[in-house]
């Protein structure tokens, strides 16, 4: 069996063939001064342009690489899906594709790991001053109804430039749009959560994949969905157990 790597780099891509290479080296690079044993894990959510055929390429010459292909387009969040499930690192670090995450921002977000089990980024400051008034207002209002409605404290849950352990991952199970949701998830089993603040660079290849419509209506019934899952949520603790009353017998077997 193959033994876990420090970090997986999990990636999904729809139609970024003119950003993969230029995403694969920055990768390299920021994780080339950390001494880490890494792994690039991208999925390829059945791309109409040439994503594939340049993965195929990049990967015949970098062993760092693993690729794979859906049949069909299902989502990001099925492709950052597959990709977790694909990796094996015991910490994971999901970005875009698009390079409007900054891939140089990587050490920042392992060293962050020191004190929480989930780390985001956040692009709240980053907007103000870098994005058109449509896209600042449709970001604000997403965050706002998945605050108010989700409740947490994560202020840009947009944002997918995260890294956390494998174990925050061990019980939750994938639902279409969880990508949205994953930190509220993660806090939800107790795991310590934060945010640091990130770069939004603009998209130089290809183009945005979502807007107002997509921001704010289609992730509510999700929203709804989570709001129940919190109200309904128990934890608990076993104090004791006849398992290790047997365990601390004398002579048991």
């Amino acid at each position: 069996m193959t033994p876990p790597l420090d970090v997986s780099f999990v990636v999904p891509c729809h139609d970024e063939a003119g950003n993969l290479r230029a995403l694969v080296a920055g990768i390299h690079a920021a994780a080339a001064g950390l001494g880490i044993g890494y792994e690039i894990v991208i999925t390829d959510d059945a791309s109409s342009d040439a994503s594939w055929a340049v993965l195929c390429e990049l990967a015949a010459h970098d062993p760092r690489l693993r690729a794979q292909r859906f049949a069909r387009n299902c989502g990001e969040s099925a492709a950052s899906w597959a990709g977790m499930l694909a990796s094996r690192g015991r910490v994971i670090v999901t970005l875009d594709a698009d390079l409007q995450n900054d891939p140089a921002e990587i050490p920042r977000f392992l060293a962050a790991l020191d004190d929480a089990d989930c780390v985001c980024g956040t692009r709240v400051e980053a907007r103000r001053s870098g994005d058109d008034w449509l896209r600042v207002l449709s970001s604000r209002i997403a965050n706002g109804v998945r605050i108010r409605l989700g409740g947490g404290d994560i202020s840009d849950a947009g944002c997918t430039y995260r890294a956390f352990r494998r174990e925050c991952l061990a019980n939750i199970r994938f639902f279409k749009g969880i990508h949205r949701f994953l930190p509220t998830l993660i806090a939800m089993e107790g795991f310590r959560v934060c945010e640091i603040p990130v770069r939004n660079r603009p998209r130089v290849s290809g183009r945005s994949h979502y807007g107002v419509g997509n921001r704010v209506f289609v992730a509510l019934a999700d929203l709804l969905a989570i709001r129940w899952m919190k109200s309904r949520a128990v934890r608990y603790e076993i104090i004791e157990s006849t398992d290790r009353v047997r365990e601390n017998r004398p002579g048991a077997p």
